[in-house]
């Protein structure tokens, strides 16, 4: 696997779990956590945000670490 994927893949699952975190606590006042995680609409927001974060996020970052080299 080349080093830009793994970056990418890096930065996707650190910027889609981060997200879903957020996702989490500030809909806490309206939703128990439990019930949020209970929910599978929870974990398909999830795969598209890790998704978003690997090809959109992680390509952006790439591009500008090859920027700055």
């Amino acid at each position: 696997m080349s080093e830009r994927w793994k970056f990418q893949l890096k930065m996707g699952f650190f910027w889609g779990m981060s997200m879903s975190v957020f996702q989490l606590i500030f809909e806490m006042n309206k939703t128990p956590i439990g019930e949020q995680l209970s929910d599978g609409w929870f974990y398909l927001a999830m795969l598209a945000q890790i998704l978003v974060g690997t090809f959109v996020i992680g390509y952006f970052s790439w591009s500008e670490k090859i920027k700055k080299q």
